[in-house]
């Protein structure tokens, strides 16, 4: 009877494991602005948000906007860590894009020594690619879960 007892013990713990995940979110951007004047940064915050607090439902009959909580939705604790442009006066900075993945995968390597999974990897670049296009960010959400 005690084996049986154990065994459902440690089956509840393990199913509760399986089921209760946290999920963490850490953001690179890296700047595509020419001569060094983008900034570039690792942010990752270090507060919690629950999105059910900033969320309305929309319908056609109501099309108004909520407004008023966009100072709450702030998050004011966060970590910041500097990288560098992928451009500077010379053009394309291959040293700069080796100094990030190194800075990225220290940052990647502390969290996972810290019980992080990384769980998947989305990125994206913005700019607006016209003739004379000289803007621009490269984004990635680096996803990780407990």
């Amino acid at each position: 009877m005690k084996k049986i007892s154990l065994f459902a013990l440690l089956f509840v713990v393990a199913l509760f494991d399986m089921t209760a995940q946290q999920y963490k979110v850490i953001t690179s951007v890296e700047s595509i602005v020419p001569n060094g004047l983008g900034r570039s940064r690792i942010v990752d915050s270090q507060e919690e948000k629950d999105f059910s607090q900033f969320t309305s439902e929309q319908t056609e009959e109501d099309n108004s906007r909520n407004k008023s909580k966009r100072k709450e939705i702030r998050v004011k604790n966060f970590e910041e860590t500097k990288l560098l442009n992928f451009y500077n006066l010379g053009g394309i900075r291959f040293q700069n894009i080796a100094a990030n993945d190194a800075v990225i995968s220290s940052k990647i390597n502390a969290l996972v020594a810290d019980g992080w999974e990384l769980a998947f990897v989305v990125s994206g670049v913005e700019s607006n690619a016209g003739t004379e296009d000289g803007q621009g960010i490269f984004i990635t959400r680096y996803i990780f879960k407990k």
